[in-house]
């Protein structure tokens, strides 16, 4: 009995196996499925990313240039100013005395001209009386009319006179020189009592107000003195974003920037490089160290017609964008045409070192712009369904497609995915089976 269940279940496990081999479940060849590609041309643009804020294009911080209290404060956070509109004003009291005292000994210097000049005009009459004096007593003591003491007592009092003279014209030079400077004084106290009065330098919306009335503020004239308030010209944006030092040199004046903004989600604006800094953000700082990330400053301007049609934002003002949101710049540092293919077929001679499977996109980004490396790719030969091994060097990519320079022909079909296979698992002469993209993550494909 025991021998005829053995027989039967002999039977049967043959019968499996046959039925197995038939539908190709054993015995079937392990071929990896792949996804082709045929090469074209494409355009691909080399972008470098960067975080930073928007800020205005042109914003004027405002102190006062004396202390003091606030006794006049005529504008809020957020209006719109016109240049030369009246902001503020700080007690004058001490300065406005000051400037009342110079203004009276400038009066009185006036007056002390006047008097040197009416002493001038009486020199002058007495220097005429006595010149004529003079010459009429030479006559008269060369004709021997009169004694040598007279003679000498007219001589004397001409010298006097013209001595007197010239003094009082010196007076007169004095007094004029003293009251320049006096009204030098006037204009100086003049200036000093208008600078408690605040006006704004240029068009704008006053973006912060530091102050409140009645609060006392220091003037530049001690130290940085008191930040009153900014003002901003927010119909002209930009990001100010900090680059990484290892791709500053592929920025250039003039690049296109994509920008996305956080408060704008889903929407994208235009702009372009208007500066790049000479000199890294850390320079200057008391905290560098050798291991601090070295960054340049970079500032990106906002194309008014990227967002002129954007609703929402900040309302009643020029711009929809306010100073301090962030923002993530894409600068488009280098755009070529040529034949480009996915990142991921592309693989580098270090892949036979690397069995793990653990490689991602990153990595791989990081391996093909090192020029050191060895690059390859597969071909697909479609006839005999396999793929061959060929090196290509290649030039710029972005985050999908990458410049090849030479190795490839127009036209020519090329293994492009799953990545996982492409690095890991195909080898040159390796036979594949091509498959469609859709169709590869399915239950019943291969990842």
């Amino acid at each position: 009995m025991k021998l005829k269940h053995i027989l039967i279940g002999a039977v049967g496990l043959i019968l499996l196996i046959v039925i197995l081999k038939v539908t190709g479940v054993i015995g079937k060849e392990n071929v990896e499925k792949v996804t082709v590609e045929k090469v074209g041309d494409k355009t691909v643009i080399e972008t470098v990313t960067a975080s930073g804020k928007i800020q205005p294009e042109t914003e004027v911080k405002l102190s006062s240039e004396v202390s003091g209290e606030v006794t006049e404060l005529l504008v809020k956070e957020g209006d719109v100013v016109k240049k030369g509109q009246l902001l503020c004003k700080v007690r004058p009291d001490i300065l406005q005395s000051s400037y009342e005292r110079t203004v009276a000994s400038y009066n009185a210097q006036k007056a002390t001209v006047a008097s040197a000049q009416q002493q001038l005009v009486q020199a002058e009459a007495n220097f005429v009386n006595a010149e004529a004096t003079y010459k009429r007593n030479v006559e008269l003591y060369n004709k021997k009319v009169i004694s040598a003491a007279e003679f000498d007592n007219a001589k004397a009092s001409y010298l006097t006179a013209k001595s007197t003279l010239a003094s009082a014209k010196e007076g007169v030079v004095g007094a004029k020189f003293n009251l320049e400077q006096t009204g030098a004084s006037v204009k100086e106290a003049g200036a000093n009592l208008a600078r408690t009065t605040i006006y704004a330098p240029v068009d704008g919306v006053v973006s912060k107000l530091s102050i409140e009335l009645g609060d006392r503020i220091l003037g530049t004239s001690q130290m940085a003195g008191t930040e009153i308030m900014r003002i901003s010209n927010l119909s002209s944006m930009e990001v100010n974003v900090d680059v990484n030092e290892n791709d500053i040199n592929r920025v250039t004046l003039g690049d296109s920037a994509t920008v996305e903004v956080d408060a704008f989600a889903g929407k994208k604006f235009r702009g372009v490089v208007t500066e790049i800094a000479s000199s890294s953000t850390a320079v200057g700082t008391t905290t560098t160290s050798v291991d601090q990330v070295t960054n340049f400053s970079v500032k990106v301007r906002l194309l008014a017609e990227s967002y002129s049609s954007v609703k929402g934002g900040a309302k009643d003002l020029p711009s929809p964008f306010r100073p301090g949101l962030s923002a993530t710049v894409d600068i488009e540092s280098e755009t070529v045409t040529g034949m480009a293919v996915p990142i991921q077929a592309i693989f580098t001679d270090a892949k036979a070192d690397d069995n793990s499977g653990s490689q991602d996109a990153e990595k791989q980004k990081s391996k093909l712009s090192d020029k050191q490396i060895k690059q390859y790719i597969y071909l697909f030969d479609a006839k005999a369904s396999t793929v061959k091994k060929t090196e290509v060097t290649t030039g710029i990519q972005n985050d999908q497609f990458i410049i090849v320079k030479t190795g490839l022909k127009a036209g020519q079909e090329i293994v492009s995915g799953p990545y996982s296979a492409i690095q890991n698992k195909l080898k040159d002469g390796l036979k594949v089976e091509q498959t469609a993209k859709d169709k590869l993550f399915t239950a019943g494909g291969k990842k």
